[in-house]
């Protein structure tokens, strides 16, 4: 195997989730488990009642350090919780399960609110000290619940809420109505992908003229998921000025670590729309001023050096970048960046319908490293200081092995 490069710097530490599956390999450090006739269990992750009870002894555990608070419903009247810790100026927003088969996430945020919120260690004093660190875990419950990608809604109920959408020419383009996208049949029960859902104009307001709309177009906040994280993350513009740094937790299919045939762990990612100040990005000029790619790369490194500390020969070094040069300013990603913050993609390997809960405490571990990586790095300055050019050196993604 080759290995990879560890980019130096100081401080350590979906999105476009595949809707395939590329040819696996068994020899990697980390494995092919898939198996096309098994039916994989997910019993070991947290439901959303679990989580709510985990929630609130963890702000029981905190003695008022960590404040849980109901942000939201659900279309089908789950609550959309929002965990706060911390008393700093410098803004963290994390959020998970905004694709309901992609759970480690929501893992990693219950393990991290928990050590964070009930430490005395120098490191979760000067985490608490330094920033705000705000927790949306299992975002889209109802799509967690159903273990699927999409919530459950139909565009009836979006008619419903939103009349001037009655005149739409069609559904929006993200709207899963029929048949079957992720071994998930939508037949019946259709649902959106949230994660298109979003708009960099925080104050839009539906409009039929803009349906269906496209990958490359904003969304438009009519689901009510996506409608509470907007909320969310306006009211800390509103407290602070700026949420300083976006953190989206996703998982994606199994692909290689380019030029090796180690099958990727995690990606990373800092790019999802365009630079507005270039040509390409021109459509989103409004935006120049706010948009940051530098900081999202030397965050990203942060995470990806991190990981690659933990040593030679493991899995934790099987880390790529996710795919480059993307438009897509309807995802929470997106529409944040163009909004000012500093922007990071994790894409952990394979949904729960090709992995089930195996590799679940490897993969868990994954996104704590990174997410440690990051939050460390902000807390004490590290991560401005490391070359955000480095970003371009971490190794790409790659759907086929090098032997």
């Amino acid at each position: 195997m080759k290995r990879k490069k560890w980019i130096t710097g100081l401080g350590v530490v979906a999105l476009c989730a595949s809707l395939a599956t590329p040819t696996l390999a068994a020899n990697s450090s980390n494995g092919n488990l898939t198996n096309d006739n098994q039916v994989y269990s997910i019993q070991g992750f947290t439901d959303h009642a679990e989580m709510v009870k985990r929630l609130q002894q963890i702000e029981k555990n905190s003695q008022g350090r960590v404040a849980l608070e109901v942000v939201g419903q659900s279309n089908r009247g789950r609550a959309v919780y929002k965990a706060r810790v911390g008393n700093g100026k410098k803004v963290v927003l994390i959020e998970s399960e905004i694709h309901g088969n992609e759970k480690t996430g929501t893992e990693a945020l219950l393990n991290l609110l928990q050590y964070v919120g009930s430490s005395n260690s120098p490191e979760a004093k000067k985490i608490r000290d330094e920033m705000t660190l705000v927790v949306l875990p299992k975002m889209n419950p109802d799509a967690s619940e159903l273990n699927r990608r999409g919530n459950d809604m139909s565009w009836a109920e979006v008619v419903a809420k939103f009349p001037q959408l009655a005149s739409a020419s069609k559904p929006a383009w993200n709207y899963y109505a029929s048949g079957v996208i992720q071994e998930r049949d939508y037949t019946g029960k259709p649902g959106f992908d949230v994660n298109r859902d979003f708009n960099p104009d925080l104050n839009y307001v539906p409009k039929a003229a803009d349906f269906p709309g496209a990958s490359n177009k904003p969304g438009w906040y009519i689901t009510p998921e996506s409608q509470t994280v907007r909320e969310v993350y306006k009211s800390l513009k509103a407290e602070f000025g700026k949420v300083d740094v976006f953190i989206d937790l996703h998982h994606q299919g199994q692909y290689y670590v380019e030029g090796t045939d180690d099958i990727v762990t995690m990606s990373l990612s800092a790019d999802f729309v365009p630079d507005p100040r270039t040509p390409r990005g021109a459509k989103y000029a409004q935006y120049a001023s706010n948009y940051n790619f530098e900081f999202s790369k030397q965050l990203n490194l942060a995470a990806y050096n991190a990981l690659q500390s933990i040593g030679q020969n493991s899995p934790f070094n099987n880390i790529s970048l996710y795919s480059q040069n993307l438009d897509l300013p309807g995802t929470a990603l997106g529409s944040f960046a163009l909004n000012g913050s500093g922007t990071v993609l994790f894409e952990v390997r394979g949904q729960t319908h090709t992995l089930g809960q195996k590799k679940k405490g490897q993969l868990v571990k994954a996104v704590e490293t990174g997410l440690y990586g990051i939050i460390n790095g902000v807390a004490d300055g590290s991560v401005t200081q490391l070359n955000a050019d480095d970003y371009n050196n971490i190794p790409r993604t790659s759907s086929t092995p090098s032997l």
